[in-house]
């Protein structure tokens, strides 16, 4: 059975992969913030878990590492930790755009830093780097958002082209997802905004399911990316 490590796992898109993987039949790797609710998805799933930030490179490599002494072997890197404050840039919240910096690209970076050796020595493995649909559109409020999720995007890509056959990069981009990303604007127009935008939103389990599909594919097939929308 594949290792699946998950960063950003307890809740939204990440904790939705992990009981898809784990009910798929793959040993998962938990990884977040909040260690109680890695705590009790873990008991529900079966899966090992440990408190993870991934702003802090030397704690993801400690985390991966750990993994590798847990189970011999990491598969999978699911990059799924990010932050969404959105504002307009006259806002100028240099803090929340340097958080969005720290998590979402940094994050993504600290992930293959401690991933790709691992992968290298043992034959292969494969990344899945979360973006967004804001990696292919921009929009009022949410320019440095979608600057960091276009960075994952491009680092993916070129990812994919420096590691050849054996390591595999799949991109997802989540259009409007139920998730808590929202919970962490603070500027209450783009708050407000955000409100009707996610009037029509689909569920964690379906990005979770994208994932899944890209994961199990057959060894001499890599689905580069996967974008996910809305119907409506």
């Amino acid at each position: 059975m594949p290792v699946i490590v998950i960063t950003g796992a307890s809740s939204g898109i990440g904790r939705a992969t992990a009981i898809e993987l784990a009910k798929a039949g793959h040993r998962v790797v938990l990884g977040a913030r909040r260690e109680q609710r890695l705590k009790e998805l873990a008991a529900r799933i079966g899966g090992s878990y440990r408190r993870l930030d991934v702003t802090d490179a030397e704690d993801v490599q400690s985390f991966v590492d750990w993994a590798v002494a847990e189970h011999g072997r990491v598969d999978v890197i699911v990059n799924n930790a990010g932050v969404m404050p959105l504002s307009t840039l006259d806002r100028l919240k240099l803090d929340e755009w340097n958080r969005m910096i720290d998590v979402n690209i940094r994050g993504v970076l600290h992930g293959i830093a401690a991933g790709l050796p691992v992968m290298r020595r043992q034959g292969g493995g494969r990344f899945v780097n979360m973006a967004s649909i804001g990696a292919h559109e921009v929009v009022p409020t949410a320019a440095v958002y979608c600057a960091t999720k276009y960075a994952v995007w491009a680092l993916s890509e070129g990812l994919r082209q420096e590691t050849g056959p054996d390591i595999r990069v799949t991109t997802i981009s989540p259009g409007v997802t139920e998730s808590e990303l929202a919970d962490s604007i603070t500027d209450e127009e783009a708050a407000e905004g955000m409100r009707s935008y996610r009037a029509k939103t689909i569920p964690a389990a379906a990005i979770a399911r994208a994932i899944t599909f890209a994961i199990e594919q057959s060894a001499e097939v890599d689905v580069n990316e996967i974008i996910v929308r809305p119907a409506a």
